[in-house]
């Protein structure tokens, strides 16, 4: 009797050993610990790149938008996400493409237009960055500074190409939701 009780207990402490390389059917298994983050309570893409574009972590930024790019698809907010991003790593090609993008996704989306003037500022297409400034400056009925000084600036520039040697010009980058970016004008 006592080695059946023996063989008994052996068995049942090996059954408990099984190794399965099966995973348990989703939805059923252990909890996860209190305070973990569940995905409906992840962050939006586009919120994290505007935080990191505002922390100079231009590589972590464009991570972000493009993680937004997966999530949400190539909305006109992730287009110009993305081109101003790219702006700011010097990727000037990359971005006039992507804010060319945005402005044929909304034609009225005023931080596209204005980006899209700055990139083309830095390429030295004043005449063309003096139009889309200009439109980018009605549709935003002339409430925007910033829009209103880049304006300005490729008006300068067009009419004098020495403007910006002789003064130190600041254009700057305007993206929808808080805070603002400035790209330094290169002479």
């Amino acid at each position: 009797m006592r080695n059946s009780l023996m063989f008994l207990t052996f068995v049942a402490a090996l059954a408990g050993c099984e190794n399965s390389a099966r995973l348990a059917p989703l939805g059923e298994g252990p909890a996860a610990p209190p305070g973990t983050m569940v995905v409906r309570d992840a962050v939006d893409g586009l919120e994290v790149g505007h935080r990191l574009m505002a922390a100079g972590e231009y590589d972590l930024a464009l991570r972000a938008y493009l993680r937004a790019a997966g999530e949400q698809g190539a909305n006109v907010d992730v287009l110009s996400a993305l081109g101003s991003v790219n702006l700011r790593l010097g990727r000037l090609g990359q971005a006039e493409q992507l804010l060319r993008r945005a402005v044929d996704e909304d034609g009225t989306f005023v931080p596209a237009h204005n980006n899209l003037g700055v990139v083309l500022m830095e390429r030295g297409e004043y005449g063309e960055a003096r139009r889309v400034f200009r439109l980018a400056f009605a549709l935003d009925s002339g409430r925007s500074d910033e829009i209103r000084e880049n304006l300005r600036l490729a008006i300068a520039k067009s009419e004098n190409p020495s403007y910006f040697e002789e003064n130190n010009n600041i254009l700057r980058l305007v993206r929808r939701g808080m805070g603002e970016f400035l790209l330094l004008s290169t002479p």
